[in-house]
């Protein structure tokens, strides 16, 4: 069981790349409620023109539009940074150091399927076909 899953990490397809994206996004999400619930309040307590605005500068007194949220700005950055961090450490550094111990031999590569597997594919694939085909009439 374990095999096929690492066999399905290593292959580079569509399919590996959908999932990343996937629980990328999902991480990113976990990420922005942290830093937007938790972080942006610490940051928005140093203040700026306006306390309950947050860290930034009002341009305009009588314009909300105009006000420079440089709270958010750095909220932003944080959010990156440690979504970069956990995909590196998490992703990026144990499929590298596979990637190394493959290269010396130490760990086998993903199975193939051998040709007797692929023809027993195959012969089943024919063997349905023809069943529909002859059921059909």
């Amino acid at each position: 069981m374990f095999k096929g899953f690492k066999d399905f990490l290593m292959r580079g397809n569509v399919v590996d790349l959908a999932v990343a994206v996937v629980i990328g996004s999902a991480f990113t999400t976990i990420v922005t409620a942290f830093t937007s619930g938790l972080i942006k309040p610490l940051i928005s307590t140093i203040g700026g023109t306006d306390a309950a605005n947050g860290l930034g500068y009002q341009i305009f007194d009588n314009n909300k539009a105009t006000f420079l949220d440089f709270g958010g700005v750095i909220n932003a950055a944080i959010n990156f940074v440690l979504v970069a961090a956990v995909v590196y450490f998490v992703i990026v550094m144990p499929v590298k150091k596979l990637q190394e111990r493959r290269k010396r031999g130490q760990e086998p590569g993903p199975s193939e399927p051998t040709d007797v597997e692929l023809l027993i594919e195959i012969r089943d694939l024919l063997r349905a076909q023809y069943q529909r085909d002859t059921d059909r009439g």
